[in-house]
């Protein structure tokens, strides 16, 4: 199950993948870059953690949740143009260090109608 913030980052909270919402894509357009944390990096929810660039411009990726990095997708840091084709891949995987922190996150439904306004 993912839970999603304002920032359109997701979380899935039953294996920890964090990715960028297929809305973020959208708007970014053609992504050319990117830059993901190191395994092992802990950080605080809402932090600036990952980078992405297109050809239309850069933007943070912020953390969704508190937590430590357990895993980088190095597929999509090499080849980040990947993720225009696949915009549902995750970029890492954290592990949560405060769960009640995914209750403050939105729901698909929800998600959605911030997106609609």
């Amino acid at each position: 199950m993912k839970k999603y913030t304002k920032t359109h980052e997701w979380v899935n909270i039953e294996n920890g993948e964090v990715g960028i919402t297929e809305n973020a894509i959208e708007l970014l357009g053609d992504i050319v870059f990117l830059e993901l944390p190191d395994v092992g990096k802990e950080f605080s929810k809402d932090s600036p953690i990952a980078v992405v660039e297109s050809v239309k411009a850069a933007s943070d990726i912020y953390a969704p949740v508190s937590g430590k990095v357990t895993e980088k997708n190095e597929d999509l840091e090499t080849s980040p143009e990947d993720l225009n084709e696949n915009p549902k891949s995750w970029l890492f995987k954290i592990e949560v260090s405060n769960k009640d922190e995914l209750n403050s996150l939105l729901d698909e439904q929800e998600y959605q109608k911030e997106i609609d306004k």
